[in-house]
């Protein structure tokens, strides 16, 4: 009698494709959601070490909702790498600007975990700021959360 569990390797699990309208949905709870489907936790196979195949298609990505004062007071920091080359840009400028997606794909980033499969994940994760999306061809199933 064994009593080892037996996992799926990553080569024998189903691709799955999925559809999510951000559209007056809050960011963090949204971010939450996604980030586990991404991991694969919402699969009975479910295994930290093992890429779960998951696609996940955002849309309507600038309509997101933020709560409280974070238009204004949240802040996204980035450095070019030479003195003086710091970047500060607020969530709201982000949203009104030519990227809006950048804050979803930011908070979805830091609700993952930080290993090999960190960027794996990311990569399988498709925003877009309007409705139309170019994944159609794949039927993902829309998701309401």
């Amino acid at each position: 009698m064994e009593k080892a569990t037996k996992h799926m390797p990553s080569h024998q699990l189903p691709e799955r494709w999925f559809l999510v309208d951000a559209k007056d949905q809050v960011l963090g709870r949204l971010a939450v959601k996604v980030a586990k489907f991404l991991m694969g936790k919402d699969n009975a196979t479910f295994n930290r070490a093992v890429e779960a195949k998951t696609n996940v298609v955002i849309i309507n990505a600038k309509y997101i909702k933020l709560t409280g004062n974070k238009l204004a007071g949240k802040i996204y920091r980035s450095h070019t790498g030479y003195p003086g080359g710091l970047n500060v840009k607020t969530a709201g400028r982000i949203l009104e600007g030519k990227n809006p997606s950048e804050v979803v794909r930011h908070a979805i980033a830091g609700m993952l975990p930080k290993n090999k499969l960190h960027n794996v994940a990311l990569d399988r994760l498709k925003i877009y700021a309007e409705n139309e999306h170019r994944h159609g061809g794949q039927n993902p199933v829309p998701i309401k959360l």
